[in-house]
């Protein structure tokens, strides 16, 4: 069993007051651990190492002295259908509880029964960004007058009389019917940033930021929504000059000129090292990619760069509609002659990530991946500059070979792909014969090397800047020549701008589909996901998402209204939107630590908090969220117990609570007076679920207790004949209940059958959560498990499926539309997805 390492243990025993447990904490710095039975509050210390220190500890909340628990409890406590014999014994469910679920869900029924409303009302309107989300980005939004668009309806427009490009982020809603509110400008611009993906944004600002860091990019004005089509767009300059448009390369008969080639040469290679200064690399440059200004200096043009995106797709779909027909070099012939004449030159690397991305092919195994880098853009520069001295034979032996290493690749024959790349290298060195002869060996030989397979092997740009200088002026008489040279960010951090999320905007830029209206999607409570949490863990493909703010160990989580609701031992309950996850609210009001938050779904939909003074909260969920709450309870003070921990609601007109004093309170929706109590634990309720008309409550006496909701009558007693330490978490659906306890094991009923206890680990599990066959748990151990429950002809088995290892103990879980929120001792939430 994995010792807990206690750093202090002091005990204070006051004649007046009786405390349930001393203070302490653990040693790994995981103070504010939901409150544990007595099992785990034993100190431990070993005699040879150093004398333990004093330390003034933050107090846990106070579990019960060790009670003896009878064997057998006395059946006048019981409701009559506790009592019927049963051939699994006392552990199992009695068969008739599913008569419960015909009867009527309302304990006190009414003459005049209100009809169920929908979640939320047309008024509520969610506020999803933060102000710190919208101070962020509001800078970059043109105003709506900024940009008029060309009458042609190309993604082209005017900022004054200046010529821009435009390329599509992403759309604002459509199709909400009935709308009492209505977005601005600024308001839209921001709902498309806020339902663009966290990596998305990143790029976006890395684009967005690139011109204001280096000289050589076209600067990049802002953002700017276009109500004609409901769509953002970045704004870039646009040079009225393109290297397409000032460079003749149709014809093989171009007069080569050395000075000319070494000013071509320094200028794109100036270029190039300026999108690499602001950590930007596209792997696949076209002549239209580079433009030209009014000094003759060339510049890159990042909309261009986006767009190169689309050709070279084009490319990919048309080698894979021929792959198995073996007609890769017709192809490429048609191409060059049917819209890549302006010239694209995609390293091969680029094309293998490319083809990965795509999903055409598994190229996991395959001899010919390499990174993508800086030395991507190398390959691209050194076939335009064959380019201007080879001419158009050059772009068809090029395009031959990318063809067909496409081709290859699909086919995975990675022994094609190199002879390929050989027998093409071979045409490319005649060329340079035939146009540099024998004046020109330096700058032969540094081209062939730019062209290299390995991108490890092609020489810096900085070399061949200085290469192509050396055709302008002698080195002797450079005085530039010494200047210190400007070292590019590491390359590790570079980001490729084809194979980043805004270049595949067309296809994957929101986080939820936007068909029937956000409005539509808040009132169903649905997101569409990328990929179950599920998913990500058998091809342990998870991507986390740490939300922080609380100042205390997070003690509850709970979903509703398209919020996350967290509550904490820092006194607060905080509200999260559920699409980026942004900061929304926080509620305050509470003097003791909250132990538990749950969601009401009615009209209007509420939020209930309860800390372990005894005091319940009951707030208003809609925006703008009210500072104090409409009602607040109290279970009633008693020096002698913990107030409470658990919470849950019921459909019939009913909250419940489970408590330090042993009982179960139910607390009546309708005006927040207490109903009952029920009676019959022998320690702390720690936990509590509600299914199919049945309450099941978790104690830290080791048993399970079944209550009718219909009357709040007992109906069975669980986990009696075979103790494992106290329950410290339930879930339950209409044919499964599962229990986790304090000394690490699982306790599930299937269909009314006790199965045997599940050992997960020594460790306690504080937090579990059952959807559908599949069961999430957390504990002390720091990590989250995921395991499978199945069931065959010989009976029900639970496997491990895969688990997360993290740096606090996990204090509450639960899943919800593909995602799993945890919540942890060291204040932190987070959040996995399947990165897929």
């Amino acid at each position: 069993m994995e010792a807990l390492k206690l750093i202090s243990f002091t005990s204070t025993h006051h004649h007046h007051h009786h405390h349930h447990q001393p203070p302490w904490t653990a040693g790994d710095g995981t103070a504010g651990v939901p409150s544990l039975p007595p099992a785990l509050r034993l100190p431990f210390h070993n005699p040879t190492s150093p004398p333990l220190r004093p330390l003034r500890l933050r107090l846990l909340p106070h579990p019960p002295p060790k009670t003896t628990i009878p064997k057998y409890h006395p059946l006048s406590i019981l409701h009559p259908i506790s009592r019927l014999p049963h051939p699994q014994g006392p552990s199992a469910l009695p068969k008739n509880i599913d008569l419960l679920r015909l009867f009527s869900s309302s304990p006190t029924p009414s003459k005049n029964p209100t009809p169920k409303t929908p979640i939320l009302s047309q008024d509520f309107i969610p506020n999803l960004w933060s102000l710190e989300f919208h101070n962020h980005w509001k800078h970059w939004v043109l105003s709506h007058d900024a940009i008029s668009i060309e009458s042609s309806g190309s993604l082209c427009g005017f900022r004054g009389n200046q010529k821009v490009g435009l390329f599509k982020v992403g759309s604002f809603m459509h199709n909400v019917e009935k709308r009492l509110f209505e977005y601005g400008y600024v308001a839209k611009s921001m709902w498309v940033l806020f339902r663009m993906k966290d990596v998305s944004l990143s790029e976006l600002e890395l684009v967005l930021t690139s011109s204001s860091k280096v000289y050589r990019i076209c600067t990049v004005y802002g953002l700017w929504f276009n109500e004609g089509d409901d769509c953002l767009y970045l704004v870039f300059e646009r040079k009225n000059v393109t290297l397409f448009d000032s460079i003749a390369v149709a014809s093989d008969d171009i007069q080569f000129d050395v000075s000319g080639l070494g000013l071509i040469g320094m200028e794109l290679c100036e270029s190039i090292i300026g999108l690499h200064e602001a950590g930007l690399v596209s792997g696949c440059l076209s002549l239209s990619c580079y433009c030209i200004d009014e000094f003759r200096h060339v510049f890159i043009d990042l909309n261009e760069v986006l767009m190169v995106r689309s050709r070279l797709q084009k490319m990919i779909t048309d080698s894979v509609s021929v792959a198995q027909n073996d007609d890769g070099k017709r192809l490429a012939v048609d191409s060059i002659n049917d819209g890549l004449e302006i010239h694209m030159f995609p390293s091969p690397e680029l094309l293998v990530q490319f083809l990965k991305k795509e999903g055409v092919v598994d190229l996991e195994s395959a001899k010919s991946t390499f990174l993508i880098g800086y030395s991507s853009d190398v390959w691209s520069l050194a076939c335009i500059l064959v380019l201007f001295l080879a001419g158009k034979s050059f772009v068809e032996e090029t395009h031959n070979f990318l063809f067909g290493y496409i081709h290859s690749l699909i086919n995975g024959n990675d022994n094609d792909c190199e002879e390929l790349y050989m027998a093409w290298l071979d045409k490319v060195s005649g060329l340079l014969d035939v146009k540099l002869g024998s004046d020109y060996v330096l700058v032969k030989k540094l081209l062939n090397k730019c062209l290299c397979f390995n991108p490890g092997s092609r020489p810096l740009l900085m070399d061949l800047w200085k290469c192509f200088r050396e055709l302008i002026i002698e080195p002797k008489f450079d005085l530039m020549g010494s200047l210190q040279e400007k070292k590019v960010t590491n390359e590790s951090k570079c980001h490729c701008l084809l194979l980043g999320d805004l270049s595949w905007s067309s296809n994957k830029t929101d986080k939820v589909d936007d068909e029937n209206g956000m409005m539509n999607h808040l009132k169903g409570e649905k997101l569409v996901v990328e990929g179950d949490v599920v998913e990500g863990f058998r091809k342990d493909s998870l991507v986390c998402t740490d939300v922080k703010g609380h100042l205390d160990c997070v003690s509850g989580l709970a979903i509703g209204g398209g919020f996350l609701f967290s509550c904490s031992f820092d006194k607060t309950i905080k509200v999260w939107s559920l699409q980026g996850l942004n900061h929304v609210h926080t509620f305050k009001g509470h003097e003791h630590k909250v132990m538990a938050v749950a969601f009401v779904n009615k009209e209007p939909p509420l939020c209930i908090s309860a800390d372990n003074g005894g005091d319940i909260f009951i707030w208003d969920i809609k925006v703008p969220f009210e500072e104090k709450e409409i009602k607040r309870l109290n279970e009633g003070k008693d020096w002698r117990y913990s107030g409470i921990h658990a919470l849950a609601v019921s459909d019939s007109g009913f909250f419940y609570t489970g408590s330090g004093d042993k009982s179960i309170k139910a607390w009546s929706m309708h005006d927040y007076s207490l109903s009952c109590s029920m009676i019959g634990h022998k320690a702390v309720v720690s936990t509590l679920a509600v299914c199919d008309q049945v309450l099941y409550s978790g104690s830290w006496d080791g048993t399970i207790r079944l209550w009718s909701l219909n009357d709040h009558t007992p109906l069975a007693v669980l986990g009696e004949d075979a103790p494992c330490g106290s329950v410290l978490s339930l879930a339950a659906d209409a044919h499964t209940l599962v229990a986790a306890h304090e000394n690490g094991s699982i306790k599930i009923w299937n269909n009314d059958v006790p199965l045997n206890s599940v050992s997960r680990n020594t460790t306690s599990i504080f937090s579990i959560f059952m959807e559908g066959q599949w069961i999430f748990s957390g504990g002390w151990d720091k990590t989250v498990v995921l395991q499978k429950l199945s069931s065959d002809e010989s009976g029900v088995d639970v496997t491990q499926i895969g688990s997360i290892a993290g740096d606090s103990v996990v204090t509450t879980l639960l899943y919800w539309q593909g995602r799993l929120f945890v919540g942890h001792a060291d204040k932190t939430i987070k959040v996995y997805s399947f990165e897929g």
